[in-house]
């Protein structure tokens, strides 16, 4: 690291110490909590990943500044508890690295030692936490569709999985019908089944099903956008039209993308 680098890491560090000054400090930092500044931590790590995915990499800088502040944040809180400090959490995650990484910090360095390492060490890892389930440690907070993959991760690591993508898509047929057939006070439980079961056939096709929603999020916005478009250009307002209607100016956004692409 750069002298400039821990010039700035330091002034940082200092920013934060004295917004949380008993004395002098704000009073809207003053009154967090690691509960109250988790969301913006979560939101923060999304706008990073928005900012990549726009590939705007002057909006990335200012978006990893906004994630590092958190992990300042986080890190003062716990100093000033008695904790640990900010040089506490980059120790930890630099042995970790190093630990996690023998082929390249140690003398560690053919292939099946490296994943015979990398598998005795999370087991390890795991073991000093108290976890004794495969699908210990899986966190809570994730969006719901991300953790549901890694439950099904953790569970196909010790054998509990469809060994075809086919199995999975029965199981998707089967929830649908359940879905259908449940009573009120069963929907949601049902609608969850078919959701979980729907996550697991699009993994097991190798695609991370957060990404296929996040595209299938970016088409429909876009599609919906072109029909509110083209029915402006007709001199017609979109959500006066009936159903038949709006369904013929999607069909018309679709026939036009594929025209665009032949």
């Amino acid at each position: 690291m750069t002298d400039h680098s821990h010039q700035q890491l330091d002034r940082l560090l200092g920013i934060m110490a004295r917004l949380r000054d008993p004395v002098s400090g704000c009073e809207w930092d003053l009154a967090q909590n690691f509960s109250t500044i988790a969301p913006y931590t979560i939101e923060e790590a999304y706008e990073v990943a928005d900012a990549i995915a726009r590939e705007d990499l002057v909006g990335l800088r200012d978006e990893l500044g906004d994630l590092l502040l958190q992990v300042v944040f986080h890190a003062r809180m716990a100093e000033e508890a008695g904790h640990f400090a900010f040089s506490d959490v980059a120790q930890s995650i630099s042995n970790k690295l190093e630990a996690r990484h023998p082929h390249i910090f140690g003398e560690d360095t053919s292939e099946d030692a490296q994943v015979d390492r990398w598998e005795k060490l999370k087991a390890k890892e795991r073991s000093a936490k108290g976890e004794t389930s495969a699908v210990d440690g899986v966190a809570i907070s994730l969006p719901a569709l991300m953790r549901a993959e890694k439950l099904q991760k953790r569970a196909a690591r010790v054998g509990f999985d469809w060994p075809e993508p086919s199995g999975a898509a029965a199981k998707v047929y089967e929830e649908m019908d359940e879905l259908a057939e449940a009573s009120e006070t069963e929907k949601l439980e049902e609608a969850g089944d078919l959701l979980f079961a729907a996550v697991n056939l699009v993994r097991l096709h190798g695609m991370a099903p957060e990404d296929a929603l996040r595209a299938a999020n970016a088409k429909f916005e876009r599609r919906f956008r072109a029909m509110e478009a083209f029915a402006h250009r007709d001199g017609k307002a979109f959500e006066s039209l009936p159903l038949g209607e709006q369904e013929a100016y999607w069909q018309m956004v679709k026939a036009s993308e594929r025209a665009e692409t032949t």
